[in-house]
Protein backbone atom coordinates (compact mmCIF):
# COMPACT_ATOMS: atom_id res chain seq x y z
CA UNK A 1 0.00 0.00 0.00
CA UNK A 2 2.97 2.36 -0.42
CA UNK A 3 3.81 2.28 -4.10
CA UNK A 4 6.14 5.08 -5.14
CA UNK A 5 5.47 7.16 -8.22
CA UNK A 6 8.04 8.25 -10.78
CA UNK A 7 6.04 11.37 -11.62
CA UNK A 8 3.70 13.45 -9.51
CA UNK A 9 0.00 13.54 -10.43
CA UNK A 10 -1.13 16.49 -12.52
CA UNK A 11 -2.00 19.82 -10.83
CA UNK A 12 0.34 19.28 -7.88
CA UNK A 13 1.24 22.86 -6.99
CA UNK A 14 3.79 22.60 -4.15
CA UNK A 15 6.95 20.52 -3.92
CA UNK A 16 6.39 19.05 -0.47
CA UNK A 17 2.98 17.69 -1.41
CA UNK A 18 4.36 16.34 -4.69
CA UNK A 19 6.94 14.35 -2.72
CA UNK A 20 4.37 13.05 -0.21
CA UNK A 21 2.38 11.72 -3.17
CA UNK A 22 5.36 10.27 -5.00
CA UNK A 23 6.83 8.66 -1.87
CA UNK A 24 3.55 6.91 -1.06
CA UNK A 25 2.60 8.84 2.09
CA UNK A 26 -0.79 10.15 0.93
CA UNK A 27 -3.33 9.70 -1.84
CA UNK A 28 -6.05 12.15 -2.84
CA UNK A 29 -9.65 10.91 -2.58
CA UNK A 30 -11.43 14.16 -3.48
CA UNK A 31 -10.64 17.87 -3.53
CA UNK A 32 -9.09 18.59 -0.12
CA UNK A 33 -9.66 15.01 1.12
CA UNK A 34 -6.86 12.47 1.49
CA UNK A 35 -6.05 8.93 2.58
CA UNK A 36 -2.88 8.45 4.62
CA UNK A 37 -0.97 5.35 3.61
CA UNK A 38 1.26 3.37 5.95
CA UNK A 39 4.27 5.71 5.86
CA UNK A 40 2.09 8.79 6.20
CA UNK A 41 0.14 7.31 9.09
CA UNK A 42 3.33 6.35 10.93
CA UNK A 43 4.65 9.89 10.57
CA UNK A 44 1.37 11.34 11.85
CA UNK A 45 1.59 8.99 14.84
CA UNK A 46 5.09 10.33 15.59
CA UNK A 47 3.80 13.91 15.49
CA UNK A 48 0.84 13.03 17.69
CA UNK A 49 3.07 11.25 20.22
CA UNK A 50 5.15 14.42 20.64
CA UNK A 51 1.99 16.47 21.09
CA UNK A 52 0.59 14.07 23.67
CA UNK A 53 3.82 14.18 25.67
CA UNK A 54 3.80 17.98 25.78
CA UNK A 55 0.09 18.21 26.61
CA UNK A 56 0.44 15.62 29.35
CA UNK A 57 3.34 17.64 30.76
CA UNK A 58 0.95 20.60 31.10
CA UNK A 59 -1.45 18.44 33.10
CA UNK A 60 -3.79 17.82 30.18
CA UNK A 61 -6.37 15.04 30.24
CA UNK A 62 -6.88 13.35 26.87
CA UNK A 63 -10.50 12.90 25.81
CA UNK A 64 -12.25 12.29 22.48
CA UNK A 65 -15.15 14.41 21.28
CA UNK A 66 -17.32 13.46 18.28
CA UNK A 67 -17.03 14.54 14.68
CA UNK A 68 -20.83 14.98 14.37
CA UNK A 69 -22.51 17.60 16.58
CA UNK A 70 -26.17 18.44 17.11
CA UNK A 71 -27.00 21.79 15.55
CA UNK A 72 -28.49 22.91 18.86
CA UNK A 73 -25.00 23.32 20.36
CA UNK A 74 -23.89 25.62 17.58
CA UNK A 75 -27.19 27.48 17.67
CA UNK A 76 -26.70 28.08 21.39
CA UNK A 77 -23.29 29.66 20.79
CA UNK A 78 -24.57 31.61 17.78
CA UNK A 79 -21.99 30.24 15.37
CA UNK A 80 -24.64 28.24 13.48
CA UNK A 81 -25.88 31.60 12.17
CA UNK A 82 -22.49 33.32 11.90
CA UNK A 83 -20.62 30.75 9.78
CA UNK A 84 -21.81 30.25 6.24
CA UNK A 85 -20.93 27.52 3.71
CA UNK A 86 -17.71 26.39 5.44
CA UNK A 87 -19.81 24.69 8.13
CA UNK A 88 -20.84 21.20 7.02
CA UNK A 89 -24.56 20.78 7.73
CA UNK A 90 -26.68 17.65 7.41
CA UNK A 91 -29.98 16.20 8.56
CA UNK A 92 -30.35 12.69 10.00
CA UNK A 93 -33.18 10.28 9.20
CA UNK A 94 -35.24 11.71 12.05
CA UNK A 95 -35.05 15.22 10.68
CA UNK A 96 -32.57 16.47 13.29
CA UNK A 97 -30.05 19.05 12.07
CA UNK A 98 -26.40 18.16 12.61
CA UNK A 99 -23.02 19.64 11.75
CA UNK A 100 -19.59 18.20 11.07
CA UNK A 101 -17.00 19.50 13.50
CA UNK A 102 -15.29 22.62 12.25
CA UNK A 103 -13.96 23.03 15.78
CA UNK A 104 -15.03 21.76 19.21
CA UNK A 105 -15.58 24.80 21.44
CA UNK A 106 -19.33 24.18 21.71
CA UNK A 107 -18.92 20.50 22.54
CA UNK A 108 -16.29 21.23 25.18
CA UNK A 109 -18.44 23.97 26.72
CA UNK A 110 -21.33 21.51 26.92
CA UNK A 111 -19.06 18.97 28.63
CA UNK A 112 -17.93 21.65 31.07
CA UNK A 113 -21.57 22.53 31.78
CA UNK A 114 -22.26 18.91 32.68
CA UNK A 115 -19.06 18.12 34.58
CA UNK A 116 -17.83 21.32 36.28
CA UNK A 117 -19.86 22.59 39.23
CA UNK A 118 -17.48 24.09 41.80
CA UNK A 119 -14.38 26.28 41.84
CA UNK A 120 -12.67 23.32 43.55
CA UNK A 121 -12.73 21.52 40.17
CA UNK A 122 -10.75 24.30 38.47
CA UNK A 123 -8.39 24.76 36.74
CA UNK A 124 -8.57 21.95 34.19
CA UNK A 125 -7.09 21.20 30.79
CA UNK A 126 -8.61 18.75 28.30
CA UNK A 127 -7.27 17.86 24.88
CA UNK A 128 -7.99 15.55 21.98
CA UNK A 129 -6.72 14.76 18.49
CA UNK A 130 -9.67 14.59 16.13
CA UNK A 131 -10.88 14.98 12.55
CA UNK A 132 -12.35 18.30 11.38
CA UNK A 133 -14.34 19.31 8.33
CA UNK A 134 -14.22 22.77 6.78
CA UNK A 135 -15.83 23.08 3.37
CA UNK A 136 -13.18 25.38 1.96
CA UNK A 137 -14.21 26.74 -1.47
CA UNK A 138 -10.60 26.69 -2.72
CA UNK A 139 -8.65 23.71 -1.35
CA UNK A 140 -5.03 23.91 -2.52
CA UNK A 141 -1.46 22.90 -1.73
CA UNK A 142 -2.50 19.40 -0.70
CA UNK A 143 -2.70 19.01 3.07
CA UNK A 144 -1.92 22.67 3.71
CA UNK A 145 -5.42 23.75 2.75
CA UNK A 146 -7.60 20.67 2.88
CA UNK A 147 -11.26 20.27 3.72
CA UNK A 148 -10.91 17.23 5.97
CA UNK A 149 -7.98 17.47 8.36
CA UNK A 150 -6.75 16.41 11.80
CA UNK A 151 -6.05 18.77 14.69
CA UNK A 152 -4.76 18.68 18.21
CA UNK A 153 -7.21 20.76 20.27
CA UNK A 154 -6.79 21.62 23.90
CA UNK A 155 -9.17 23.61 26.07
CA UNK A 156 -8.38 25.29 29.36
CA UNK A 157 -11.01 25.87 32.02
CA UNK A 158 -10.37 28.46 34.74
CA UNK A 159 -12.14 30.42 37.41
CA UNK A 160 -10.75 33.79 36.32
CA UNK A 161 -8.64 35.64 33.76
CA UNK A 162 -5.49 35.23 35.83
CA UNK A 163 -5.81 31.47 35.53
CA UNK A 164 -6.38 31.78 31.79
CA UNK A 165 -3.22 33.88 31.50
CA UNK A 166 -1.19 31.09 33.09
CA UNK A 167 -2.56 28.39 30.79
CA UNK A 168 -2.24 30.61 27.73
CA UNK A 169 1.44 31.25 28.41
CA UNK A 170 2.01 27.55 29.16
CA UNK A 171 0.59 26.63 25.75
CA UNK A 172 2.62 29.38 24.09
CA UNK A 173 5.84 27.82 25.39
CA UNK A 174 4.70 24.20 24.82
CA UNK A 175 3.93 24.88 21.17
CA UNK A 176 7.45 26.12 20.55
CA UNK A 177 8.76 22.93 22.14
CA UNK A 178 6.50 20.80 19.94
CA UNK A 179 7.64 22.49 16.74
CA UNK A 180 11.30 22.36 17.77
CA UNK A 181 11.03 18.63 18.45
CA UNK A 182 9.33 18.08 15.09
CA UNK A 183 11.93 20.12 13.23
CA UNK A 184 9.82 23.03 12.00
CA UNK A 185 10.93 26.67 12.52
CA UNK A 186 7.99 28.93 13.42
CA UNK A 187 7.21 32.47 14.49
CA UNK A 188 4.40 33.50 16.85
CA UNK A 189 2.47 36.56 15.69
CA UNK A 190 -0.51 38.57 16.88
CA UNK A 191 -3.64 37.40 15.09
CA UNK A 192 -7.33 37.97 14.55
CA UNK A 193 -9.71 35.97 16.76
CA UNK A 194 -11.90 35.32 13.70
CA UNK A 195 -14.82 32.92 13.97
CA UNK A 196 -13.53 31.64 17.33
CA UNK A 197 -14.18 34.88 19.15
CA UNK A 198 -12.53 35.92 22.39
CA UNK A 199 -10.14 38.68 23.39
CA UNK A 200 -6.67 37.64 22.22
CA UNK A 201 -5.09 35.28 19.70
CA UNK A 202 -1.64 34.30 18.46
CA UNK A 203 -0.75 32.24 15.40
CA UNK A 204 2.32 30.07 14.95
CA UNK A 205 3.60 30.62 11.45
CA UNK A 206 5.94 28.67 9.17
CA UNK A 207 7.61 31.10 6.79
CA UNK A 208 7.41 29.90 3.20
CA UNK A 209 6.68 31.49 -0.19
CA UNK A 210 3.75 29.09 -0.68
CA UNK A 211 1.93 30.53 2.35
CA UNK A 212 -1.35 32.40 1.95
CA UNK A 213 -0.96 34.55 5.04
CA UNK A 214 1.00 37.81 4.94
CA UNK A 215 2.93 38.81 8.05
CA UNK A 216 4.26 42.23 8.97
CA UNK A 217 7.60 42.10 10.79
CA UNK A 218 9.71 44.86 12.34
CA UNK A 219 13.42 44.17 12.56
CA UNK A 220 13.83 47.17 14.86
CA UNK A 221 11.69 46.20 17.84
CA UNK A 222 10.52 42.66 17.00
CA UNK A 223 6.88 43.52 16.32
CA UNK A 224 5.14 40.64 14.52
CA UNK A 225 1.54 40.45 13.37
CA UNK A 226 -0.69 38.93 10.76
CA UNK A 227 -1.69 41.52 8.20
CA UNK A 228 -5.31 41.02 9.30
CA UNK A 229 -4.55 42.83 12.59
CA UNK A 230 -1.22 44.59 11.95
CA UNK A 231 -1.04 48.25 12.91
CA UNK A 232 1.34 50.90 11.61
CA UNK A 233 2.23 54.54 12.17
CA UNK A 234 0.19 56.62 9.77
CA UNK A 235 1.52 59.80 8.14
CA UNK A 236 0.26 63.07 9.60
CA UNK A 237 -0.64 64.32 6.10
CA UNK A 238 -3.10 61.93 4.45
CA UNK A 239 -2.47 63.43 0.96
CA UNK A 240 -6.01 63.05 -0.28
CA UNK A 241 -8.71 60.45 0.15
CA UNK A 242 -10.35 57.52 -1.60
CA UNK A 243 -13.51 55.55 -1.03
CA UNK A 244 -14.61 52.00 -1.68
CA UNK A 245 -17.99 50.41 -1.09
CA UNK A 246 -19.22 47.15 0.41
CA UNK A 247 -22.43 45.46 1.39
CA UNK A 248 -22.01 44.31 4.99
CA UNK A 249 -24.00 41.35 6.28
CA UNK A 250 -24.84 41.93 9.93
CA UNK A 251 -26.10 39.09 12.14
CA UNK A 252 -28.68 39.96 14.74
CA UNK A 253 -29.65 36.73 16.48
CA UNK A 254 -31.19 34.54 13.82
CA UNK A 255 -31.77 37.49 11.47
CA UNK A 256 -29.35 38.85 8.86
CA UNK A 257 -29.42 42.51 7.91
CA UNK A 258 -27.55 44.05 4.97
CA UNK A 259 -26.12 47.58 5.04
CA UNK A 260 -24.18 49.50 2.40
CA UNK A 261 -20.88 50.65 3.88
CA UNK A 262 -18.50 53.24 2.44
CA UNK A 263 -15.03 53.26 4.00
CA UNK A 264 -12.89 56.38 3.54
CA UNK A 265 -9.12 55.88 3.27
CA UNK A 266 -6.05 57.97 2.62
CA UNK A 267 -4.73 57.81 -0.93
CA UNK A 268 -2.41 54.86 -1.55
CA UNK A 269 -3.88 52.99 1.42
CA UNK A 270 -5.56 49.60 1.13
CA UNK A 271 -8.67 48.51 2.98
CA UNK A 272 -8.24 45.85 5.65
CA UNK A 273 -11.51 43.94 5.40
CA UNK A 274 -10.89 42.05 8.64
CA UNK A 275 -10.58 45.29 10.60
CA UNK A 276 -13.69 46.67 8.89
CA UNK A 277 -15.68 43.53 9.76
CA UNK A 278 -14.78 44.00 13.44
CA UNK A 279 -15.61 47.70 13.42
CA UNK A 280 -19.05 46.91 11.99
CA UNK A 281 -19.54 43.69 14.01
CA UNK A 282 -20.40 42.15 10.63
CA UNK A 283 -20.37 38.55 9.47
CA UNK A 284 -18.95 39.21 6.02
CA UNK A 285 -18.52 41.80 3.30
CA UNK A 286 -19.03 41.73 -0.43
CA UNK A 287 -17.92 44.44 -2.87
CA UNK A 288 -20.51 46.69 -4.42
CA UNK A 289 -20.66 50.15 -5.98
CA UNK A 290 -22.93 53.11 -6.62
CA UNK A 291 -25.46 52.46 -3.89
CA UNK A 292 -26.77 54.85 -1.28
CA UNK A 293 -24.52 54.66 1.78
CA UNK A 294 -25.99 53.53 5.10
CA UNK A 295 -22.77 53.68 7.14
CA UNK A 296 -19.67 55.85 6.62
CA UNK A 297 -16.48 54.50 8.19
CA UNK A 298 -13.46 56.81 8.12
CA UNK A 299 -9.95 55.49 8.69
CA UNK A 300 -8.20 57.20 11.61
CA UNK A 301 -5.32 58.13 9.31
CA UNK A 302 -7.52 60.51 7.28
CA UNK A 303 -6.86 63.96 8.68
CA UNK A 304 -9.00 66.25 6.52
CA UNK A 305 -12.34 64.46 6.14
CA UNK A 306 -15.24 66.86 6.67
CA UNK A 307 -18.12 64.65 5.60
CA UNK A 308 -20.32 62.26 7.52
CA UNK A 309 -18.50 59.79 9.79
CA UNK A 310 -20.58 57.17 11.58
CA UNK A 311 -17.42 55.45 12.78
CA UNK A 312 -13.75 56.48 12.89
CA UNK A 313 -11.34 53.59 13.31
CA UNK A 314 -8.22 51.88 11.99
CA UNK A 315 -9.38 50.10 8.82
CA UNK A 316 -6.22 50.36 6.71
CA UNK A 317 -3.99 47.40 5.82
CA UNK A 318 -0.33 47.60 6.79
CA UNK A 319 2.02 47.33 3.81
CA UNK A 320 5.69 46.77 3.09
CA UNK A 321 7.67 49.85 4.14
CA UNK A 322 5.03 51.34 6.45
CA UNK A 323 6.40 52.67 9.72
CA UNK A 324 6.19 50.37 12.75
CA UNK A 325 3.64 51.70 15.25
CA UNK A 326 6.04 50.94 18.11
CA UNK A 327 9.43 52.17 16.91
CA UNK A 328 8.93 53.81 13.52
CA UNK A 329 11.25 51.45 11.63
CA UNK A 330 9.98 50.19 8.23
CA UNK A 331 7.92 47.03 8.31
CA UNK A 332 8.63 44.14 5.95
CA UNK A 333 6.24 41.51 4.66
CA UNK A 334 6.74 37.75 4.45
CA UNK A 335 4.49 34.88 3.39
CA UNK A 336 3.63 32.13 5.84
CA UNK A 337 1.45 29.11 6.61
CA UNK A 338 -0.45 29.04 9.90
CA UNK A 339 0.28 25.74 11.66
CA UNK A 340 -1.21 26.51 15.07
CA UNK A 341 -3.23 29.09 16.96
CA UNK A 342 -4.14 29.90 20.54
CA UNK A 343 -7.14 31.93 21.73
CA UNK A 344 -8.27 33.54 24.93
CA UNK A 345 -11.97 32.73 24.62
CA UNK A 346 -12.85 34.12 28.03
CA UNK A 347 -16.55 33.55 28.67
CA UNK A 348 -17.60 33.77 25.00
CA UNK A 349 -18.97 30.17 25.01
CA UNK A 350 -19.59 29.50 28.68
CA UNK A 351 -21.98 32.47 29.01
CA UNK A 352 -24.10 31.55 26.00
CA UNK A 353 -24.13 27.83 26.82
CA UNK A 354 -24.63 27.94 30.57
CA UNK A 355 -21.24 26.51 31.58
CA UNK A 356 -20.96 27.94 35.08
CA UNK A 357 -19.40 27.07 38.43
CA UNK A 358 -20.10 28.11 41.99
CA UNK A 359 -17.33 30.25 43.45
CA UNK A 360 -16.11 30.61 47.06
CA UNK A 361 -19.05 32.95 47.80
CA UNK A 362 -21.63 30.48 46.47
CA UNK A 363 -22.23 32.63 43.42
CA UNK A 364 -22.59 31.18 39.91
CA UNK A 365 -20.00 32.45 37.46
CA UNK A 366 -19.18 31.51 33.85
CA UNK A 367 -16.09 29.35 33.33
CA UNK A 368 -13.19 31.18 31.70
CA UNK A 369 -12.01 29.24 28.65
CA UNK A 370 -9.00 29.08 26.36
CA UNK A 371 -8.72 27.21 23.05
CA UNK A 372 -5.48 25.98 21.50
CA UNK A 373 -4.96 24.05 18.27
CA UNK A 374 -2.27 22.57 16.03
CA UNK A 375 -3.06 21.32 12.54
CA UNK A 376 -1.53 17.84 12.61
CA UNK A 377 -1.96 17.03 8.94
CA UNK A 378 -0.99 20.57 7.93
CA UNK A 379 2.14 20.17 10.06
CA UNK A 380 3.01 17.03 8.08
CA UNK A 381 2.73 19.04 4.86
CA UNK A 382 4.89 21.87 6.18
CA UNK A 383 7.54 19.42 7.39
CA UNK A 384 7.67 17.88 3.91
CA UNK A 385 8.10 21.39 2.52
CA UNK A 386 10.88 22.16 5.00
CA UNK A 387 12.77 18.84 4.81
CA UNK A 388 13.42 17.84 1.22
CA UNK A 389 16.01 18.14 -1.50
CA UNK A 390 16.11 17.46 -5.23
CA UNK A 391 16.03 13.68 -4.67
CA UNK A 392 13.14 13.49 -2.20
CA UNK A 393 12.13 13.84 1.44
CA UNK A 394 14.67 14.09 4.29
CA UNK A 395 12.89 13.29 7.56
CA UNK A 396 14.36 14.23 10.97
CA UNK A 397 14.89 11.18 13.20
CA UNK A 398 12.17 12.20 15.66
CA UNK A 399 9.35 12.08 13.12
CA UNK A 400 10.58 9.70 10.40
CA UNK A 401 8.14 6.83 9.77
CA UNK A 402 11.10 4.47 10.17
CA UNK A 403 14.62 5.40 11.23
CA UNK A 404 16.48 2.95 9.00
CA UNK A 405 15.96 1.89 5.39
CA UNK A 406 17.55 -1.53 4.82
CA UNK A 407 18.14 -2.44 1.17
CA UNK A 408 18.71 -6.10 0.31
CA UNK A 409 20.55 -6.42 -3.00
CA UNK A 410 21.73 -9.53 -4.84
CA UNK A 411 23.98 -11.68 -2.69
CA UNK A 412 23.00 -9.94 0.54
CA UNK A 413 19.44 -11.15 1.02
CA UNK A 414 20.13 -13.62 3.83
CA UNK A 415 22.31 -11.21 5.78
CA UNK A 416 19.75 -8.42 5.32
CA UNK A 417 16.96 -10.53 6.82
CA UNK A 418 19.17 -11.41 9.79
CA UNK A 419 20.07 -7.73 10.34
CA UNK A 420 16.40 -6.75 10.03
CA UNK A 421 15.58 -9.08 12.91
CA UNK A 422 18.49 -7.80 15.03
CA UNK A 423 17.55 -4.15 14.51
CA UNK A 424 13.91 -4.77 15.35
CA UNK A 425 14.82 -6.69 18.51
CA UNK A 426 17.00 -3.74 19.54
CA UNK A 427 14.00 -1.40 19.20
CA UNK A 428 15.21 0.32 16.04
CA UNK A 429 12.45 0.97 13.54
CA UNK A 430 13.57 -0.42 10.20
CA UNK A 431 11.98 -0.66 6.76
CA UNK A 432 13.23 -3.64 4.74
CA UNK A 433 13.26 -3.34 0.95
CA UNK A 434 13.51 -6.93 -0.28
CA UNK A 435 11.69 -6.32 -3.55
CA UNK A 436 12.88 -7.91 -6.75
CA UNK A 437 13.91 -4.58 -8.27
CA UNK A 438 17.07 -3.16 -9.79
CA UNK A 439 19.50 -1.48 -7.36
CA UNK A 440 18.92 1.91 -8.99
CA UNK A 441 15.18 1.69 -8.33
CA UNK A 442 15.77 0.85 -4.66
CA UNK A 443 18.31 3.67 -4.21
CA UNK A 444 15.99 6.19 -5.84
CA UNK A 445 13.05 5.09 -3.71
CA UNK A 446 15.17 5.26 -0.55
CA UNK A 447 16.11 8.87 -1.37
CA UNK A 448 12.49 9.68 -2.23
CA UNK A 449 11.08 8.28 1.03
CA UNK A 450 13.85 9.99 2.99
CA UNK A 451 14.49 7.85 6.08
CA UNK A 452 17.44 9.11 8.16
CA UNK A 453 19.83 6.18 7.61
CA UNK A 454 20.24 3.84 4.62
CA UNK A 455 21.86 0.41 4.98
CA UNK A 456 22.76 -1.54 1.86
CA UNK A 457 23.66 -5.23 1.96
CA UNK A 458 24.95 -6.85 -1.22
CA UNK A 459 27.52 -9.32 -2.40
CA UNK A 460 29.81 -6.38 -3.15
CA UNK A 461 29.39 -4.75 0.28
CA UNK A 462 30.00 -8.04 2.09
CA UNK A 463 33.13 -8.60 0.02
CA UNK A 464 34.25 -5.10 1.00
CA UNK A 465 33.85 -5.94 4.68
CA UNK A 466 30.24 -5.49 5.70
CA UNK A 467 27.27 -3.18 5.19
CA UNK A 468 27.21 0.18 3.40
CA UNK A 469 25.86 2.93 5.66
CA UNK A 470 24.81 6.35 4.38
CA UNK A 471 22.91 9.18 6.08
CA UNK A 472 20.07 10.68 4.04
CA UNK A 473 21.22 14.14 5.01
CA UNK A 474 24.56 13.72 3.24
CA UNK A 475 28.09 12.64 3.97
CA UNK A 476 30.23 9.75 2.86
CA UNK A 477 29.13 6.15 2.55
CA UNK A 478 31.03 3.93 4.99
CA UNK A 479 31.30 0.14 5.18
CA UNK A 480 30.66 -1.23 8.66
CA UNK A 481 31.35 -4.85 9.69
CA UNK A 482 28.17 -6.83 10.29
CA UNK A 483 29.08 -7.51 13.91
CA UNK A 484 29.56 -3.78 14.61
CA UNK A 485 26.50 -2.58 12.75
CA UNK A 486 24.05 -2.37 15.64
CA UNK A 487 26.31 -0.14 17.74
CA UNK A 488 27.17 1.98 14.72
CA UNK A 489 23.52 2.53 13.77
CA UNK A 490 22.55 3.32 17.37
CA UNK A 491 25.31 5.95 17.62
CA UNK A 492 24.56 7.47 14.21
CA UNK A 493 20.87 7.87 15.01
CA UNK A 494 21.68 9.44 18.38
CA UNK A 495 23.84 12.04 16.62
CA UNK A 496 21.06 13.25 14.33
Amino acid sequence: MNETLREAPAATDVKGHELLLRAGFVRQVAAGVFSYLHLGQRTLQKLEAIMRQEMDALGGQEIKMPLVHPAALWQASGRWYEIDAELGRLVDRNGCSLTLALSHEETLAELARQEIHSYRQLPQLAYHIQTKWRDDPRPRAGLIRGREFTMLDSYSLDADEAGLDVQYQAHFAAYFRIFARCGLPVLAVEADVGMMGGTLAHEFMYLTPIGEDTLLLCDGCGYRANRQVATFRKPENSNGMQTVQFVAELVRGEEKVEKVVTPVLANHSQINETKLVHVLDAQRLRPTAEQATDIWVVDDGVADWSGQADKVADIAAAQEGDACANCGQPLRTVRAVEVANIFKLGTRYSRTMGATFVDENDEARPIVMGSYGIGVTRLLACLAEQHHDAAGLCWPVAIAPYRVHLLALRGGEETAVSLYTQLQEAGIEVLLDDRDERPGVKFNDADLIGLPLRLTVSQRSLAAGGVEVKARGGGETVVVPVNDLLNHVTNRLAEQ
